[in-house]
């Protein structure tokens, strides 16, 4: 399933059977509170890959393998806080073109970005990469896709909230704070419209504890349930933009 665990010559195998997929998990170093990992966001890019890596398992015409994931990208928003480790736009872009033509000049045709960091600096390089034609993206801030996520995350008011720390009390909860988490009060904030209006940092949008949403409304069954629809979305993406 992991691209990384397999030795050299197990990779060379891959090219005689189905067609290889490869899902790019990518995410951030970022606060996500005082409850939930500064990995929370790749944690949620890797789990959904790897889900779909399962899921995919058993067919016959492809085979969907993750690689390493990603974890640096643009997060500016979060400067304020400890933690935050951000890279700058064109090292992401490199980066994330340099690992794409890497597998693709070894023969990997197919490459899916699985992206939970939204960022608009951030966003708008893995769209460019894709729009040039060195992936698929995974964008799960077109209206289309965030339809089907939930009421919190359509609202805006994400970071940090029920829906992100649903989803790791699913996949890592010995990361997250439960004590800390119980404790937070909801602090709506819709980010969209702060970002639209110029406002460019957390604490700007009076996220002063580098949260929004109501976290301690988080469940893992709410999280699984997330990570069902992420995985379902993901699926229905490679099976209508990957030609096997």
């Amino acid at each position: 399933m992991n691209f990384a665990d397999l030795t050299s010559p197990e990779i060379d195998v891959l090219h005689r059977g189905p067609t290889p997929v490869l899902l790019l998990p990518v995410g951030a170093v970022e606060p996500h509170g005082p409850h939930a990992p500064l990995d929370t966001d790749s944690i949620i890019s890797t789990t959904v890959c790897e889900r779909v890596a399962w899921e995919l398992a058993g067919e016959s015409a492809m085979r969907v393998l993750v690689l390493p994931p990603i974890r640096y990208g643009v997060t500016r928003y979060a400067a304020a806080f400890p933690g935050a480790v951000s890279i700058s736009e064109a090292a992401l872009e490199t980066l994330v073109i340099d690992v794409c033509t890497a597998v693709r000049e070894q023969g990997f045709r197919h490459v899916v970005l699985v992206n939970s960091h939204f960022e608009p600096e951030h966003v708008a390089v893995l769209r460019r990469v894709a729009e040039r034609g060195h992936a698929v993206l995974f964008d799960v801030t077109r209206r289309r896709v965030a339809e089907r996520l939930t009421e919190e995350f359509r609202s805006g008011s994400a970071h940090a909230g029920r829906y992100e720390t649903s989803v790791v009390l699913a996949a890592r909860p010995e990361l997250v704070d439960a004590k800390r988490m119980h404790g937070l009060p909801e602090h709506p904030v819709d980010m969209p419209a702060a970002i639209a209006a110029g406002k460019t940092d957390f604490i700007a949008m009076g996220m002063d504890e580098a949260y929004c949403g109501a976290p301690a409304d988080a469940t893992a069954a709410e999280g699984e349930k997330t990570l069902a629809t992420l995985s379902a979305m993901l699926v229905d993406l490679i099976r209508d933009r990957i030609t096997v």
